[in-house]
């Protein structure tokens, strides 16, 4: 059998994203994702980027930050196979 995609396996599946998605509201509510945004949305503002689209604010090895391509951002966290990016 294939592998579905989870978009695909939540509609097959609705208890299942109705879990996930339980999870990942409380997962959303720690203080330590809460400050995370937080501080990202503040350095949005202070570049004048907030609520314009555009890239994403990426952290780099430093741990300053830069405005990247949203999508090479997100690759990097193990989604997809584009392994240059991890």
């Amino acid at each position: 059998m294939a592998k579905k995609s989870t978009s695909e396996y939540y509609k097959d599946n609705p208890d299942a994203a109705e879990q996930h998605r339980s999870y990942m509201r409380d997962y959303n509510k720690k203080p330590g994702k809460s400050k995370y945004r937080s501080e990202l949305n503040k350095a949005r503002r202070k570049r004048g980027i907030y609520g314009k689209g555009g890239g994403d604010l990426s952290h780099d090895r430093n741990g300053a930050l830069k405005i990247e391509n949203p999508s090479r951002n997100r690759a990097r966290n193990g989604h997809g196979d584009n392994k240059r990016y991890r």
